[in-house]
């Protein structure tokens, strides 16, 4: 009788809590969740950064000019006329009409056909062109962005900027990292270049 345990019983029961474990295990890990994190080495810039520490990767900009606009609008700003066509802001210089990014202070009172909400710190920013407004009464103020504010596109006229050896994006004095923001592309504010 003690051969007969020993030669089947035992195994057999070996055997089946063998397998007995295993299905246990590959239930578990079937209904195991895997999670991802991606963390981001950032580097933080001050909200401030004087233009002397800035480099452009393009050494200079070109600048684009046209001798008409049509179907332009023009609003008056601190006693400057700006032009306001084809979804960008013109001043005239020398009889031609160069884009530029309208100043912090300068209204509309209408929103460009392309502009985005965003949210950041419950601020609601509207932007469009790579410029930042938010609404006083019943008119869009041109305004800074919050260092951490996040958008998924720029203009196509930014500039790549080195700074402190890491490199950056500009347009309009508004310096942006690269970052990803669930395995999407985007830009997060991390200064603005003061041109004093």
């Amino acid at each position: 009788m003690k051969t007969l345990i020993k030669k089947y019983i035992i195994p057999v029961t070996l055997l089946v809590a063998i397998t007995a474990q295993a299905t246990a295990q590959r239930k578990r890990t079937a209904n195991e969740k895997t999670v991802v994190k991606t963390t981001t080495t950032r580097t933080t810039v001050s909200k401030r950064v004087p233009s002397t520490k800035v480099t452009y990767k393009t050494p200079k900009k070109k600048v684009v000019s046209v001798r008409t606009i049509p179907n332009r609008t023009v609003i008056k700003h601190r006693g400057t006329n700006y032009y306001y066509a084809n979804n960008k802001f013109y001043t005239q210089s020398r009889g031609r009409y160069i884009v530029i990014a309208p100043k912090v202070g300068f209204r509309i009172h209408i929103l460009p056909p392309n502009y985005k909400r965003v949210r950041f710190k419950n601020h609601n920013y509207y932007t469009a062109q790579g410029i930042f407004y938010v609404q006083v009464n019943n008119e869009y103020e041109v305004v800074e962005p919050e260092v951490g504010t996040v958008v998924y596109e720029l203009p196509s006229d930014y500039e790549k900027v080195n700074l402190d050896g890491q490199t950056y994006y500009e347009y309009a004095n508004v310096l942006y990292e690269k970052v990803q923001v669930n395995g999407t592309r985007a830009y997060e504010v991390v200064g603005i270049i003061d041109m004093d």
